[in-house]
């Protein structure tokens, strides 16, 4: 499956995931609100082999059959900040 990834540039770390490019027909009001304008940031191929960084591949698919698209969330402010340490040490 194709999938589109977009960036909000309200929410630092929050991207939403389409499965057609610039199709948010699927995508609540209320969420487009508040992600505030979002840029376009790359495509990529999605299929359960394919490893991702913030959630499992199985899962992202299975959202976006069912809903049309998928939000990433940002890291917890935890996360963020053992991954920032562990990359100074």
């Amino acid at each position: 499956m194709n999938c589109y990834v977009y960036r909000s540039n309200k929410k630092q770390g929050m991207y939403l995931y389409l499965a057609e490019k610039d199709d948010f027909s699927s995508v609540p009001e209320s969420l487009i609100k508040l992600l505030g304008d979002v840029i376009f940031s790359f495509e990529f191929d999605l299929s359960k082999e394919r490893k991702l960084v913030r959630a499992e591949s199985e899962e992202v698919l299975r959202i976006m059959k069912e809903n049309g698209y998928f939000l990433q969330m940002p890291p917890p402010k935890n996360e963020s900040i053992e991954s920032s340490t562990s990359l100074l040490n």
